[in-house]
């Protein structure tokens, strides 16, 4: 109850013995090693103020006769209800959370079919989380997966970091994790225990056009994506318009593009010069184009 362990209710116990001579007897209660070793009995009952849970009798004679095991069950309960009675003044109930030093084991299924993603390749991936929590690790053809610990933080630990390998990301969730490698055409970030890595594409990096990512963005550096999907493997994150990332400075940002001049109206526009390479505006006359023609009829 002290460690959060939930039970319906108290159990406790009591050893006693027997002193035989004859037909002449005693039965004791709350025996020792002293009085277990040279008496005739050592008869234990446990159980709740309800009922017994569970007896056990060693003897040295060739019997017990009903009376004695009437006296030896009543001096049982007599004494069983009395030490309730103390452990119930101090604890009465179960606290409501299991204490991080209690030892626990938990059963989780996984896909039989992500089972030999979450061993890894000779063993890699469950020997990592074994070393990372401490905890015992045991995994069935079946999908059951058994998790040892007497740690409740190395508990929690290892569920998560098997969960994350078997387990896609959840489209647009945002998820924290560590920069891995830094390029050009964007950052690659390990996230969900570090179970999963993908790509933040230059793009993805900032509303506006970044130009130099390595200039504000480290290998190591924590930072918060969104998942945005996968393809063929591939996955894709972002990290526009999430607070707490890193944000780019000016040497990061791309030069705005040049405007566009339109050339057409500058000059006249388009279909005047047409006109004018095509003789559409009478230039044939000027350049004497009309004599050459009758010359030739």
């Amino acid at each position: 109850m002290a460690a959060g362990v939930p039970i319906k209710s108290a159990v406790a116990g009591i050893a006693n013995g027997l002193i035989m001579e004859g037909d002449d007897y005693v039965v004791l209660t709350d025996i020792m090693g002293l009085e277990d070793h040279l008496g005739d009995m050592d008869f234990k009952v446990a159980g709740t103020k309800d009922g017994i849970t569970a007896m056990q009798m060693d003897i040295k004679i060739d019997g017990i006769t009903k009376d004695i095991m009437t006296i030896a069950l009543k001096k049982a309960l007599v004494a069983r209800l009395h030490i309730l009675e103390q452990m119930n003044a101090t604890i009465a109930e179960s606290r409501t959370e299991l204490s991080p030093y209690a030892p626990a084991i938990e059963a989780i299924s996984v896909p039989t079919d992500k089972i030999g993603e979450i061993i890894g390749p000779g063993g890699k991936n469950i020997k990592a989380i074994i070393e990372a929590t401490q905890c015992e690790i045991d995994i069935q053809d079946s999908g059951l997966v058994r998790i040892f610990s007497t740690n409740g933080a190395g508990m929690k630990q290892a569920k998560m970091m098997i969960s994350n390998i078997y387990r896609d990301p959840e489209m647009d969730k945002i998820y924290e994790g560590v920069i891995t490698r830094v390029e050009g055409y964007g950052v690659f970030v390990k996230f969900m225990g570090g179970c999963k890595e993908g790509l933040v594409h230059v793009s993805k990096l900032d509303e506006r056009r970044i130009s130099s990512p390595a200039s504000y963005l480290h290998i190591g550096d924590v930072v918060k994506v969104r998942y945005i999907g996968s393809d063929n493997g591939k996955v894709s994150i972002s990290m526009v318009n999430i607070e707490g990332n890193p944000q780019p400075d000016e040497a990061a940002l791309a030069p705005a593009p040049p405007r566009e001049h339109n050339d057409r109206d500058s000059r006249g526009g388009g279909r005047g010069r047409y006109d004018n390479r095509r003789g559409g505006s009478g230039d044939r006359d000027h350049r004497g184009g009309g004599d050459r023609d009758r010359n030739r009829r």
